[in-house]
């Protein structure tokens, strides 16, 4: 543990509660791809199979429990509580374009030819590509909610801590997860082009600018 690594998870963390306060506030999930959602549940289940086999630490566990629950709950908010108000004509990227290779990837690159292995092996890859169908409903929508926006960027501060994380690992325990840090720089990278547009583009009346999110990869 380091102070990078706390920081990432409370980032983390943050950005989960946003989501969730600003669908039970507004009891509404419109501009919240329900797709990322149920990508970033997968991830969570399949890594943390774990808490029935492996004891860390009560830090470890309450985080693993904790993510779980906020990952479950937002999924049902979406497509269950508040179902009348996804916006499910612009969720509409495929979600096979990232499962397809992420699993095959799995089986052909990971540590050891177990199931639990290739299981963490595949949540590390697919969260690494999680949150392309929440920016593709962005750059379909051009726009975006502040709150959604805020969410983005803890997610993306969480991404970039954990890359803290792993370079001071690697400096003071000579510790180098090739998989996790590599999937990691994906990741960031996906988030830079949102970072730069949340410093210098700013907000307008509640939302940002469509000419803005028009500037993603899609």
């Amino acid at each position: 543990m380091n102070v990078f690594r706390i920081l990432g998870d409370l980032s983390h963390l943050l950005a989960m509660i946003l989501l969730l306060g600003k669908i039970w506030r507004s009891k509404c999930c419109s501009g919240i791809s329900g797709k990322s959602q149920i990508l970033f549940a997968l991830v969570f289940t399949t890594r943390y199979l774990d808490l029935f086999t492996n004891f860390i630490s009560i830090y470890n566990t309450v985080m693993k429990v904790v993510f779980l629950l906020c990952a479950y709950v937002t999924v049902y908010m979406i497509y269950g509580k508040f179902r009348k108000t996804f916006d499910s004509e612009n969720d509409t990227f495929r979600l096979e374009f990232l499962l397809v290779p992420v699993i095959g990837l799995s089986f052909l690159e990971n540590y050891s030819f177990t199931p639990l292995e290739i299981l963490w092996t595949f949540s590390i890859y697919l969260e690494s590509v999680a949150i392309l169908p929440q920016l593709f409903m962005i750059s379909k929508t051009g726009e975006a909610e502040t709150i959604t926006t805020h969410y983005l960027f803890f997610l993306g501060l969480y991404r970039a801590l954990y890359l803290a994380n792993w370079i001071r690992r690697y400096q003071t325990e000579n510790f180098y997860d090739q998989i996790a840090v590599v999937s990691g720089v994906v990741q960031t990278i996906f988030y830079c082009d949102f970072f730069y547009l949340y410093v210098t583009k700013g907000r307008c009346n509640g939302r940002v600018a469509g000419t803005g999110t028009r500037s993603y990869l899609f």
